[in-house]
């Protein structure tokens, strides 16, 4: 009897073993669903993602939520865009979390900002001049070579903190590298010619850095300032006659657009600026073919 227990003690030990995996996945968080995609890319199935900003709502005005300490406080990974996007909640989202291994300056913690060079840096932390961001532009997520650079600094963080996957984060970052590098001469094409811009935000600064097209005009008169009827006289008067494109995104209201395109003739897109909570690669370039046809839509 003795033996028989024993036998059948190690055969449950065995089977318990083989029901979980040899290591368990890295759990990872991120503040925005295209540092997911970027996180998905690069860690595969190595990493368990939870994202904590809705993708339909504006991220520089969330406020910290239980839930995002929840996920923070089992976090062994923070990926944040940075550039102080997310200032306004995630400094009291990790107070609350109190896990100090994904606190800014920690392993734990990485800012996709910081992995790139930003446009409109070294401003005046000025509010009077609006929501500015000193440190640069944070929108480098409209930026999809931009991104494949972020993607293998990630790939080597993620090497640090589990070197057994080492092998696999950095085949994840080359393969999204890849596919961007394959959208890239189309795009191009695609919007050579195309008139300019008029953005409501300044979220796009970085993709029409890469298409090389002319941001000419904002419907905010500040960044995060509401728009007024006397600042939108400046654009419908000074690009009357001109081609373009008001470009806007799904949490952005759209009187000022829509008044613009009236006076102006040109055309108004509306688009998600980030993907779905859990997109793919494929899925982020695809947001990003849409955002280019709205581009070119301008010509």
């Amino acid at each position: 009897m003795k033996k028989t227990s024993t036998g059948n003690a190690l055969a449950a030990v065995l089977l318990l073993s083989a029901s979980f995996p040899a290591s368990a996945a890295l759990n990872v968080v991120a503040t925005t669903s295209s540092m997911g995609v970027l996180v998905k890319a690069v860690g595969g199935d190595a990493v368990r993602l939870t994202v904590l900003a809705p993708p339909d709502r504006d991220v520089h005005v969330l406020q910290a939520r239980p839930n995002m300490m929840v996920a923070l406080r089992n976090a062994g990974l923070l990926v944040a865009v940075g550039a102080e996007l997310e200032v306004g909640w995630l400094p009291a989202a990790l107070k609350g979390a109190g896990n100090g291994g994904v606190l800014p300056g920690s392993p734990g913690y990485f800012e996709a900002a910081a992995q790139v060079p930003l446009l409109e840096g070294g401003r005046a932390a000025d509010r009077a001049q609006g929501d500015v961001h000193p440190m640069g532009n944070p929108h480098v997520y409209m930026d999809p070579e931009r991104m494949a650079q972020v993607a293998a600094a990630l790939a080597e963080r993620l090497a640090t903190l589990d070197p057994a996957g080492a092998a696999g984060y950095r085949s994840g970052a080359a393969a999204f590298r890849k596919a961007v590098d394959a959208r890239v001469p189309a795009w191009m094409a695609k919007a050579a010619g195309a008139g300019s811009i008029v953005a409501f935000h300044k979220d796009l600064v970085y993709l029409a850095a890469l298409l090389g097209v002319a941001v000419t005009g904002y419907v905010e008169p500040l960044p995060g300032i509401p728009p007024t009827a006397a600042h939108l006289s400046d654009p419908t008067t000074r690009l009357k006659g001109k081609k373009g494109v008001i470009l806007y995104t799904d949490f952005q209201p759209g009187k000022g657009p829509e008044f613009l395109s009236r006076n102006l003739g040109w055309p108004q897109v509306r688009l998600p600026l980030e993907p779905p909570v859990g997109a793919t690669a494929e899925e982020y370039l695809k947001l990003i073919d849409r955002w280019v046809d709205a581009v070119a839509s301008g010509k």
